[in-house]
């Protein structure tokens, strides 16, 4: 059996959540696991998934309504002891302090860039297998 990792997606657009899919395939990169999706439209839902525990990347839409990925990566790097890292969705370069000041462990911009996103999602999957070893 593979390993696989359990990546959370929080967009309130199924659109957004669709293409983080799209992008990742079934895994991002030859040396990472392959990936399952635990989708989420409200921040609410984020706090539920994550308090289950088994998450091992979120990935959050700074563009989301009512509360938006910064928020809720600062909420959760506040509130969620051992919070997985976080890749977080930015308008424009120009966001990424704003995704710096929300502790976000990296962040790429809309729409998802299928290469871009594979990169830095791996990256994160990499960096959570060696913190977990």
């Amino acid at each position: 059996m593979q390993p696989t990792a359990t990546v959370l997606v929080y967009s309130d657009d199924s659109t957004t959540r669709e293409q983080v899919r799209l992008a990742t395939g079934r895994r991002p990169a030859p040396d990472v696991p392959v990936v399952e999706f635990v989708e989420c439209a409200t921040p609410a839902a984020v706090l539920r998934e994550l308090d289950k525990g088994g998450i091992d990347v979120c990935v959050l839409d700074g563009e989301a309504v009512p509360m938006g990925g910064m928020g809720v990566c600062r909420e959760i790097k506040d509130e969620i002891f051992g919070c997985p890292p976080v890749l977080l969705l930015i308008a424009r370069p120009q966001d990424a302090w704003l995704a710096t000041w929300s502790r976000a462990d990296a962040a790429v911009t809309l729409p998802v860039e299928p290469v871009e996103f594979a990169s830095a999602l791996a990256a994160l999957l990499r960096r959570k297998a060696l913190a977990s070893a």
